[in-house]
């Protein structure tokens, strides 16, 4: 069983359909246990990272996160949210990845923040990245980012390198939207559900 995480957060509808089309059906819950029982869990969202925790704690999914055992893949804000802290809002955050997530500030003005829009990733070091070429395009919406850490996985240039994909242990993020990156973030879904 696949299980997406349910919390206040929006895009979720697209990560269920992406799942569909690879030919997994996954459950949508904020039930602790459906979640630990889950073989994998999806953590995706668009939002705010204060109003975001502030939900996950209000209703026990934080602990519930950090203690889970199978493969997790956060996804986007989901990315943002496994981290120790975020700049927006400035809230401290799951606390996974010992990375801080800090708004993009470019100098270059040309370079319009949020950063949207496709991107590459490289220098990618994971097994979520079986198949997938050096230099491929992916799906961007976003202010925030994770800083370039011993967890980074994947790196994105927008005024500098950042996190593209973090990994420790059993989770895994990606700050793109594989549910919007065509062929390639098919790919990587289909990687981490292979895990």
């Amino acid at each position: 069983m696949i299980a997406v995480v349910k919390y206040n957060a929006g895009n979720i509808f697209s990560v269920l359909c992406a799942l569909k089309r690879l030919g997994y059906e996954a459950v949508l819950t904020d039930d602790p246990d459906t979640l630990r029982r889950a073989d994998k869990v999806v953590f995706p969202g668009v939002g705010e990272a204060r109003a975001a925790m502030e939900h996950l704690n209000a209703n026990g999914l934080s602990d519930v996160i950090r203690g889970l055992k199978q493969p997790v893949l956060g996804i986007c804000i989901g990315m943002q949210l496994l981290c120790r802290h975020s700049e927006e809002s400035d809230v401290d955050c799951l606390g996974i990845f010992d990375a801080d997530v800090v708004r993009f500030n470019p100098t270059n003005p040309e370079l319009k923040v949020p950063h949207m829009g496709w991107n590459q990733i490289r220098n990618m070091k994971s097994p979520l990245f079986d198949g997938v070429n050096e230099g491929s395009f992916v799906y961007y919406v976003h202010s925030y980012h994770a800083q370039v850490c011993p967890y980074t996985i994947a790196v994105t240039e927008y005024d500098g390198p950042y996190s593209a994909a973090l990994h420790k242990d059993n989770f895994y993020a990606t700050q793109f939207h594989p549910e919007k990156s065509g062929s390639v973030g098919e790919q990587i879904l289909k990687n981490f559900l292979e895990l």
